[in-house]
């Protein structure tokens, strides 16, 4: 019989009192055979984000919902680092709270690593099974393309370098996370960028990554500039 993993999942938050408990309401009904903690990284949100956090503590228990709040907007990056400093998991998921990633994916995700005892698995809109939905035109176009020049710059063994829906091997992800320099949407391509060049195996799981249904899209022009910035950088790598 296989050795029973314990699973960390990191949440960062900002703005996000809306789409919060619905999350940690899903993921608790798709790993409610999954032994599991929620660690919530909440930057300061105007909006209430941690109040909602602290009523989820209360119902859920500290066991269960562990929160680490800071002081202000500090990077995504460094609220993986932050967050993963708590984690007691074999395994981080980690994925976006606005609900374009779904927690059902979950269970595969950790079905996938089982297989081969995978180092990384990773989310794809890109292969068979997966897709976008609720994207504009000109949202797709940037999406494609970013993807594209990704692809030929990079050439990774995976579809979706820029996708921020993964579990991770916790001793590794440590190891991975803090010799990565970029921040933003960079940050999970360098990642990628780096387990491939220290061989570490990766798998990819189907997913349909759905456009927020509360809340604003925190991607804007100034984003995409130094997502293009980005790559350049990564493709000469050492």
């Amino acid at each position: 019989m296989s050795k029973s993993h314990f699973y960390s999942i990191l949440l960062p938050t900002y703005n996000e009192r809306k789409n919060l408990p619905i999350v940690v309401a899903l993921i608790e009904e798709y790993l409610k055979d999954t032994p599991h903690e929620i660690i919530i990284v909440d930057d300061n949100s105007p909006d209430g984000t941690q109040k909602i956090a602290e009523e989820l503590q209360h119902q859920l228990g500290p066991e269960k919902i562990i929160l680490k709040p800071r002081s202000g907007k500090l990077g995504l990056g460094s609220a993986y680092i932050h967050g993963s400093k708590f984690a007691r998991g074999d395994f981080l998921i980690i994925m976006d709270v606005d609900l374009s990633h779904h927690p059902r994916y979950i269970p595969d995700f950790i079905a996938k690593q089982r297989e081969s005892d995978y180092d990384i698995v990773t989310g794809s809109r890109y292969l068979p099974g997966g897709g976008v939905a609720g994207w504009s035109l000109s949202r797709k176009v940037i999406s494609c393309g970013a993807n594209y020049l990704t692809q030929l710059l990079l050439r990774p063994p995976i579809s979706d370098v820029t996708g921020s829906f993964r579990l991770y091997r916790k001793s590794l992800f440590d190891t991975l996370v803090n010799q990565c320099t970029s921040k933003g949407y960079v940050f999970q391509m360098e990642m990628i960028v780096r387990a491939v060049k220290a061989k570490l195996r990766i798998a990819q799981v189907p997913i349909i990554f759905v456009d927020r249904i509360y809340g604003e899209s925190k991607l804007g022009g100034q984003e995409i500039v130094l997502f293009a910035k980005g790559v350049l950088q990564l493709a000469f790598l050492e």
